[in-house]
C-alpha cells in the first residue's frame, strides 16, 4: 500500500522483502504475551469453523430458487480512472472479533481471541507467522486467518491514524504474500476466505478515504488483485447453497463483483443467493442447520445479504424479507423464559436478540418490547416442537412461564446432533432439563460425546448399533388446555424400534414421558435426564432422584413409575463429571467451558423397555405422591399429587397420555 509518515522506509522495506520467497513467515520466533488474558469477547452471532482438517461438503439446494432477485437497470456512465462505479459494497465490520484487539496490540502484532491469552504472532513490523496455532484450537486459528482482528487499526486509520492503517496494511499484505492462491491446503485459510475478503474491502475503503485524491493509489492495487483471487477461490470452492457458509461466501463474492464492477461475479452471486434463501430457510421459517444459534445467525446473515444486494443496485424482491420474517418467528419460538435460545445442535447458550418489529422482539426482550406472538405451541416439519405455558401476558410474568423443546424429523446433518426425541425444559425461572451443549469443533472425544445420543434427554440403547441418519416421525399430537401431548417413533439403532410419548402439563408444571423399545435380542436401555450444572442430582431410591442447589427455592423431583415392567435393582443411577469408563455428566455452555453436571439414568435390560418418567419442578419442601390404578376399557390412571395439587394422567391401551 502507499505508506505514509516516518515509517515509510522501514515498512516499505519489509514489504519489499516479503516479495522474496526466502522470507515466508515462520512459526518459531514469537511467543505468548505475559499479560493476563483479555476479557472474553461475546460473539453469539458469529458461528465457529468446522474441525481442523475438515472442509464441509458441498451442501446442495433442496428447494426451488427464488426468482425475484434481479439486477436493477441503471444507466451506465463513463467513469474517470480509479473512480468507483455506482454499485458499491461498503465495509461490513469485523463481527466483534476486533473488540479484544486494540490498536497498540495490532501494531505490536498481538492477536487475542476469546478466553485465550494474547499471543504475539509477528515481529512487530507486520511479518506474521501464519502457521502459528499455540493453543491447538481450530477456532483461534480460523479467526486468526480471518484478519478481522486488525479491524480497530483499519478503523483508526480511516479516522486519521495513518500509522495504524499502514500497519494493518502490512499485516494484510503479509497474509497475501505468504498464502498464494489457492490456499486449499490450509483449513484455517480456506474457512476464513469470506471473512478475510470483507477485511480486504474494509482496508481498501479506508485507504481511499485517506488518499489525497480519494482514489486507490497505484501502490495499493495489490488489494484489487487479492480481492479477485479471493473471489476466484469462492467461485471454485463454494460450500453450496445449503448452509450459512455458502451464503457468506456468496455475499462476499457479490461485494467484490460490485466494488470492482465485475458483472460476472455479481450475477453468479445473485444466482447462488437465489438458491440459498429457499434452502437455508424453509417455507415454515425453520433453519436447515439443525442448531438454534445458527438460525439466529442466519437471520442476521440474510439481513446483511439484503443490504449488500441493495447497495449493489440489485432488487431483493420479497422472498428474502418474507423468509427472514418467518425465521424471526422460529427464533422467537425457540426462546425460553430465561431469554436464551433452547440449546439445540451446535449451539452455545446465547441470549435471544430482540429483532425489531418481529416476534423475536417480544421473546428477546423477555416481554418488554413489541407484541407477544400468537402461538403458544409451534411445530416445524424440519423437526422441532416449541411450547410454553404462555408468553407472560397472563397471570405469570414472562420469566415464570414454563417452556419445552422437542426434536424429531430428518436425520442429523450440518450442525445437528443425534438428539431426536430429546427434550429441554424450563420452569419456575430456571433450567430443569438441559442439553449436553456445544464443545466446539475439535474432533476429539468431547465432540463425539456431545453430538451423540448420550448427551441428550433420550432413551438410548448402548448395546445396539446407532443409525445417525435415521429420521424420527411425529406420529400423533394433541394440544389441549392445560397439557400438550406428542408421540414420536423411530429406529435410532439397528433392529431396535423405539417410541416416546410425552405429556407436558401446565398449572402445575409437570412432564410425564413414556419410553418404549423392542429388540429381538436382549439389550441395555437407558433413559437419560441431563440436569443443569448448578444442581446436584441425588438418588434416593430405586425409583426416585432429586436435583437441588443449596439456597435455591426450586428442586426437581424425577422418578419412574413401574408400568408394564418391574423396576430392577439399580434402575436409577446418577452420574456427574465421569470420564471413565465413558464420558457422562457434563455440560458445555460454550466452546471454551465445560462444567460437571448430573445426569440421571433410568435403566433396564432385556428384550424390551417400558420406562415411565415423571419430572416435577417444585418449591423446596414440596413433594410428589402417586398411585396407579387400572381403569375401564384397558386404560390406566396415574394419580399424582404435585405439591399438594391433584393431577390425573390417563394412559390409553395404545400408550397415549392424556390429562384426566
Amino acid at each position: 500500500m502507499a505508506f505514509r509518515g516516518t515509517r515509510l522506509a522501514v515498512l516499505g522495506a519489509v514489504l519489499s522483502a516479503l516479495l522474496g520467497p526466502a522470507l515466508v513467515s515462520t512459526s518459531t520466533a514469537y511467543a505468548q504475551v505475559p499479560p493476563a488474558p483479555p476479557p472474553a469477547v461475546s460473539t453469539p452471532l458469529v458461528p465457529e469453523p468446522p474441525a481442523l482438517g475438515y472442509i464441509p461438503p458441498f451442501a446442495p439446494a433442496t428447494a426451488l430458487p427464488a426468482t425475484d432477485i434481479r439486477p436493477r437497470v441503471v444507466p451506465r456512465t463513463r467513469l474517470a480512472p480509479g473512480v468507483a462505479p455506482t454499485s458499491v459494497y461498503p465495509c461490513t465490520g469485523y463481527s466483534g472479533i476486533q473488540a479484544a484487539n486494540s490498536v497498540p496490540d495490532v501494531r505490536a502484532d498481538i492477536f487475542s481471541w476469546s478466553t485465550f491469552a494474547p499471543y504475539k504472532v509477528g515481529n512487530g513490523e507486520g511479518n506474521v507467522g501464519w502457521r502459528l496455532n499455540p493453543y491447538k484450537n481450530v477456532s483461534w486459528y480460523m479467526w486468526f486467518h480471518s484478519l478481522r482482528w486488525v479491524g480497530q487499526a483499519i478503523d483508526a486509520g480511516a479516522a486519521g491514524d495513518l500509522a495504524a492503517l499502514d500497519h494493518a496494511g502490512a499485516i494484510v499484505k503479509d497474509w497475501v504474500m505468504d498464502n498464494p492462491y489457492p490456499w486449499t491446503n490450509d483449513v484455517g485459510a480456506h474457512e476464513a476466505t469470506m471473512h478475510r475478503t470483507n477485511v480486504l474491502i474494509c482496508l481498501r475503503e479506508a485507504i481511499i478515504k485517506t488518499a489525497p485524491d480519494g482514489v486507490l493509489p497505484v501502490a495499493d492495487k495489490w488489494l484489487d488483485s487479492a480481492l479477485l483471487s479471493h473471489a476466484s477461490f469462492m467461485q471454485n470452492y463454494w460450500s453450496g447453497p445449503g448452509n450459512n457458509h455458502g451464503t457468506d461466501e456468496s455475499i462476499a463474492m457479490l461485494g467484490v463483483g460490485c466494488l470492482l464492477d465485475r458483472a460476472v461475479l455479481r450475477d453468479l452471486a445473485i444466482s447462488r443467493l437465489s438458491q440459498a434463501i429457499t434452502t437455508t430457510i424453509d417455507a415454515e421459517g425453520s433453519s436447515n442447520e439443525q442448531a438454534t444459534s445458527y438460525a439466529q445467525y442466519n437471520y442476521v446473515l440474510w439481513g446483511r445479504a439484503e443490504r449488500a444486494l441493495t447497495t449493489c443496485n440489485v432488487s431483493t424482491g420479497t422472498t428474502i424479507a418474507s423468509r427472514r420474517r418467518l425465521l424471526a418467528g422460529f427464533v422467537a419460538q425457540s426462546t425460553n423464559p430465561l431469554g436464551t435460545l433452547a440449546q439445540i445442535g451446535d449451539s452455545e447458550v446465547v441470549s435471544a436478540v430482540p429483532f425489531q418489529a418481529t416476534d423475536a422482539e417480544w421473546a428477546g426482550s423477555q416481554g418488554t418490547l413489541g407484541i407477544a406472538p400468537d402461538r403458544r405451541v409451534s411445530r416445524y416439519q424440519a423437526g422441532y416442537v416449541f411450547g410454553r405455558s404462555g408468553w407472560g401476558t397472563g397471570a405469570r410474568p414472562f420469566r415464570q412461564e414454563s417452556f419445552y423443546s422437542l426434536r424429531y424429523g430428518p436425520g442429523r446433518k450440518l450442525h445437528g446432533h443425534q438428539d431426536h426425541t430429546s427434550l429441554t425444559y424450563v420452569a419456575r425461572g430456571r433450567d430443569i432439563l438441559i442439553d449436553g451443549g456445544h464443545p466446539g469443533y475439535v474432533n476429539d472425544q468431547w465432540r463425539t460425546w456431545a453430538r451423540s445420543d448420550y448427551a441428550h434427554n433420550v432413551m438410548t440403547v448402548p448395546t445396539a448399533t446407532p443409525l445417525p441418519a435415521a429420521a424420527t416421525k411425529l406420529a400423533r399430537s394433541a394440544i389441549l388446555r392445560g397439557a400438550d401431548f406428542f408421540e414420536m417413533t423411530d429406529q435410532s439403532h439397528i433392529g431396535v424400534p423405539r417410541t416416546r410419548a410425552v405429556l407436558i402439563l401446565h398449572d402445575p408444571d409437570l412432564m410425564v414421558v413414556l419410553d418404549r423399545g423392542f429388540s429381538a435380542k436382549a439389550q441395555q436401555w437407558q433413559t437419560l435426564w441431563h440436569l443443569p450444572s448448578d444442581q446436584n442430582g441425588t438418588v434416593y431410591s430405586r425409583t426416585t432422584a432429586i436435583a437441588t442447589k443449596p439456597g435455591d427455592s426450586t428442586q426437581t423431583i424425577l422418578f419412574q413409575v413401574p408400568f408394564r415392567q418391574v423396576l430392577p435393582r439399580g434402575a436409577t443411577l446418577a452420574l456427574r463429571g465421569k470420564t471413565i469408563p465413558t464420558i457422562q455428566g457434563w455440560h458445555f455452555p460454550n466452546i471454551t467451558r465445560r462444567d460437571a453436571a448430573s445426569t440421571l439414568m433410568f435403566a433396564r435390560s432385556g428384550l424390551s423397555a417400558s420406562i415411565l418418567s415423571v419430572i416435577a419442578p417444585l418449591g423446596v419442601g414440596a413433594g410428589v405422591g402417586y398411585t396407579m390404578t387400572p381403569a375401564a376399557n384397558g386404560w390406566t390412571n396415574l394419580d399424582l399429587k404435585v405439591g399438594g395439587t391433584p393431577v390425573r394422567v390417563r394412559i390409553s391401551p395404545g400408550n397415549a397420555l392424556v390429562r384426566g
